[in-house]
């Protein structure tokens, strides 16, 4: 960085400074506009590395915005750092959330995200040949698996998002949006058991063990059965009616 740059970046800090102690000593709120419209383009900038993932671009800045005013209201002046750095991790937590309250959280084994994958390339091959939409029972023979095994796939595949928002934007989509720190992984899960507990309340004690034992313990619907005393048939149908009746409890 040049010594132009490097001291234009320091003034800019000092003006930040002096007006997030007018704001948090004086409570000017003049200040703390004029801090939100100077933060506003790291904002426009953070949200276009969330584009093009089902939510208007506009949305995604309104949700960032809100992300920087929190962490202006939260600043604290004894910290020995920018407001740019500080905000930046609030703001883009703040776009994810967004994402999570629109997206399904729940841990799908691997086995059916991948026979879900394989559904999608075998109904265009049998549609392709067939010149019709092909039926349960011959994408279940074409892919050498039960009919129940694909009902539930295409169930939870409507449901799950694999898209990770950790990814970059559509300029480099393999670069991270955050390189510091690591995720925890049992923090995001207990974000998610929050976020599905509405749901999650309103199914019968039994069909919620259910879930619990497939998504939570990975077990297959054969082994759910036996220990719950129903066919395999019966532990699909529930499973299935459990997913449809969350996801429209959370919409």
């Amino acid at each position: 960085m040049s010594e132009d740059r490097r001291a234009e970046r320091a003034a800019q800090q000092r003006r930040d400074r002096e007006l997030l102690r007018r704001y948090h000593e004086q409570g000017d709120t003049t200040a703390r506009e004029r801090l939100i419209a100077r933060h506003l383009p790291l904002v426009r900038s953070l949200a276009r590395r969330y584009a093009g993932r089902g939510e208007p671009l506009d949305d995604i800045e309104q949700v960032g915005a809100i992300g920087l005013i929190k962490a202006i209201d939260r600043f604290d002046l004894e910290r020995e750092v920018s407001l740019a750095t500080y905000a930046t991790p609030t703001v883009v937590g703040e776009i994810k959330r967004h994402f999570r309250d629109r997206g399904w959280a729940i841990r799908v084994p691997r086995s059916l995200q991948e026979l879900n994958a394989r559904i999608g390339a075998a109904i265009d091959e049998l549609t392709a040949r067939e010149g019709r939409s092909p039926s349960v029972a011959e994408l279940a023979e074409a892919l050498s698996t039960s009919p129940e095994e694909v009902l539930e796939a295409l169930e939870v595949g409507s449901a799950y998002s694999t898209l990770s928002l950790d990814v970059g934007g559509s300029d480099d989509e393999s670069a991270p949006l955050e390189t510091i720190g690591s995720d925890d992984q049992g923090y995001d899960r207990s974000e998610d058991r929050v976020a599905l507990e509405p749901a999650l309340s309103v199914l019968p004690a039994r069909e919620r063990e259910i879930l619990r034992m497939r998504f939570e313990d990975g077990l297959a619907q054969t082994q759910i059965a036996d220990r719950v005393g129903l066919s395999q048939m019966h532990v699909s149908r529930l499973i299935r009616k459990s997913l449809v009746t969350m996801r429209e409890e959370l919409e």
